[in-house]
Protein backbone atom coordinates (compact mmCIF):
# COMPACT_ATOMS: atom_id res chain seq x y z
CA UNK A 1 0.00 0.00 0.00
CA UNK A 2 1.31 3.49 -1.22
CA UNK A 3 0.87 6.32 1.74
CA UNK A 4 -1.25 9.59 0.28
CA UNK A 5 0.51 12.76 1.36
CA UNK A 6 0.37 13.76 4.74
CA UNK A 7 1.48 16.88 6.27
CA UNK A 8 0.71 17.77 10.12
CA UNK A 9 1.09 21.00 11.93
CA UNK A 10 0.71 22.27 15.48
CA UNK A 11 -0.54 25.74 16.76
CA UNK A 12 -1.29 27.26 20.47
CA UNK A 13 -4.64 28.41 19.21
CA UNK A 14 -8.29 27.22 19.43
CA UNK A 15 -9.58 24.32 16.86
CA UNK A 16 -11.82 27.55 15.66
CA UNK A 17 -9.74 29.53 14.35
CA UNK A 18 -7.48 26.85 12.86
CA UNK A 19 -10.95 25.65 10.88
CA UNK A 20 -11.79 29.43 9.74
CA UNK A 21 -7.93 29.80 8.99
CA UNK A 22 -7.78 27.03 6.74
CA UNK A 23 -11.17 27.89 4.74
CA UNK A 24 -9.05 31.31 4.20
CA UNK A 25 -7.55 29.62 1.14
CA UNK A 26 -6.44 33.47 -0.59
CA UNK A 27 -4.82 33.94 2.61
CA UNK A 28 -2.24 31.17 2.89
CA UNK A 29 -2.39 29.25 -0.14
CA UNK A 30 -3.40 30.96 -3.49
CA UNK A 31 -4.20 34.53 -3.97
CA UNK A 32 -5.59 33.95 -7.03
CA UNK A 33 -8.73 32.93 -6.10
CA UNK A 34 -12.24 32.14 -7.02
CA UNK A 35 -15.51 31.25 -5.47
CA UNK A 36 -16.15 30.36 -2.01
CA UNK A 37 -14.41 28.04 0.73
CA UNK A 38 -16.68 28.31 3.74
CA UNK A 39 -19.84 25.82 3.67
CA UNK A 40 -20.81 22.57 2.44
CA UNK A 41 -20.91 22.44 -1.18
CA UNK A 42 -19.00 25.63 -1.55
CA UNK A 43 -16.39 25.50 -4.87
CA UNK A 44 -13.55 27.66 -5.14
CA UNK A 45 -10.89 27.56 -7.69
CA UNK A 46 -6.79 28.76 -7.35
CA UNK A 47 -4.77 29.67 -10.06
CA UNK A 48 -1.30 29.58 -10.39
CA UNK A 49 -0.32 31.38 -14.05
CA UNK A 50 -2.08 28.52 -16.23
CA UNK A 51 -2.15 26.22 -13.21
CA UNK A 52 -5.91 25.62 -12.12
CA UNK A 53 -7.50 23.51 -9.31
CA UNK A 54 -11.18 23.57 -8.89
CA UNK A 55 -12.58 22.37 -5.99
CA UNK A 56 -15.74 21.78 -4.01
CA UNK A 57 -16.33 21.03 -0.38
CA UNK A 58 -17.66 17.30 0.17
CA UNK A 59 -17.76 16.92 4.26
CA UNK A 60 -17.16 19.67 6.74
CA UNK A 61 -17.90 19.44 10.50
CA UNK A 62 -16.72 22.70 11.78
CA UNK A 63 -13.78 22.95 13.94
CA UNK A 64 -13.43 18.90 13.38
CA UNK A 65 -13.11 18.17 9.63
CA UNK A 66 -13.38 19.88 5.89
CA UNK A 67 -13.21 17.52 2.67
CA UNK A 68 -12.13 19.34 -0.72
CA UNK A 69 -12.83 17.27 -3.86
CA UNK A 70 -10.83 18.19 -6.90
CA UNK A 71 -13.26 18.53 -9.68
CA UNK A 72 -11.24 19.90 -12.08
CA UNK A 73 -7.90 21.05 -12.78
CA UNK A 74 -4.67 21.58 -15.14
CA UNK A 75 -1.40 20.83 -14.59
CA UNK A 76 0.38 21.97 -17.37
CA UNK A 77 3.38 20.85 -16.41
CA UNK A 78 2.52 17.09 -16.30
CA UNK A 79 1.79 14.53 -19.16
CA UNK A 80 -1.76 14.14 -17.82
CA UNK A 81 -2.82 17.80 -16.80
CA UNK A 82 -6.12 16.03 -15.12
CA UNK A 83 -4.02 14.12 -12.39
CA UNK A 84 -5.34 15.49 -9.53
CA UNK A 85 -8.50 15.12 -10.43
CA UNK A 86 -11.28 13.06 -8.29
CA UNK A 87 -7.98 13.26 -5.21
CA UNK A 88 -9.27 14.59 -1.99
CA UNK A 89 -8.14 16.86 0.50
CA UNK A 90 -8.91 16.12 4.00
CA UNK A 91 -8.35 18.03 7.02
CA UNK A 92 -8.48 16.82 10.37
CA UNK A 93 -8.68 19.21 13.53
CA UNK A 94 -8.17 17.93 17.00
CA UNK A 95 -7.93 20.52 19.81
CA UNK A 96 -6.34 19.06 23.23
CA UNK A 97 -7.38 20.61 26.90
CA UNK A 98 -3.77 23.26 26.61
CA UNK A 99 -5.45 25.16 23.64
CA UNK A 100 -3.16 23.81 21.07
CA UNK A 101 -4.70 22.43 17.96
CA UNK A 102 -3.47 19.80 15.66
CA UNK A 103 -4.04 20.19 11.89
CA UNK A 104 -3.65 16.98 9.76
CA UNK A 105 -3.92 17.61 6.20
CA UNK A 106 -3.68 14.76 3.61
CA UNK A 107 -3.85 14.55 0.38
CA UNK A 108 -6.30 11.13 -0.59
CA UNK A 109 -4.51 9.99 -4.35
CA UNK A 110 -1.31 12.07 -3.77
CA UNK A 111 0.67 8.93 -3.66
CA UNK A 112 4.64 8.45 -4.48
CA UNK A 113 5.14 7.13 -7.78
CA UNK A 114 2.72 9.52 -9.75
CA UNK A 115 4.28 11.93 -11.95
CA UNK A 116 3.63 14.81 -9.36
CA UNK A 117 4.14 13.85 -6.55
CA UNK A 118 7.75 15.12 -5.76
CA UNK A 119 6.83 18.65 -6.41
CA UNK A 120 3.89 18.51 -5.42
CA UNK A 121 4.78 17.42 -2.02
CA UNK A 122 7.97 20.27 -1.99
CA UNK A 123 4.55 23.02 -3.05
CA UNK A 124 1.97 21.31 0.12
CA UNK A 125 4.57 21.26 2.71
CA UNK A 126 5.35 24.84 1.88
CA UNK A 127 2.39 25.91 2.04
CA UNK A 128 1.33 24.21 5.28
CA UNK A 129 4.62 24.04 7.24
CA UNK A 130 5.08 27.56 6.43
CA UNK A 131 2.36 29.53 5.22
CA UNK A 132 -0.59 28.10 7.34
CA UNK A 133 1.46 28.23 9.81
CA UNK A 134 2.79 32.07 10.26
CA UNK A 135 -1.23 32.46 9.23
CA UNK A 136 -2.21 30.47 12.36
CA UNK A 137 0.67 31.81 14.74
CA UNK A 138 1.31 35.29 13.23
CA UNK A 139 -2.09 36.14 11.26
CA UNK A 140 0.06 36.47 8.28
CA UNK A 141 0.18 33.65 5.68
CA UNK A 142 2.35 33.31 2.91
CA UNK A 143 0.23 32.72 -0.45
CA UNK A 144 1.38 32.43 -3.84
Amino acid sequence: MTADYHSSIRANIPARQAFENINKVSAWWAKNFEGRAQALNDVFTVTFGTTFVTFRITEMVPDKWIVWQVEDCHLPWLKDKKEWNHTRVVWEITSSKNNSTQIDMTHVGLVPGIECYAQCEKGWDRHIKESLFKLLTEQKGLPS
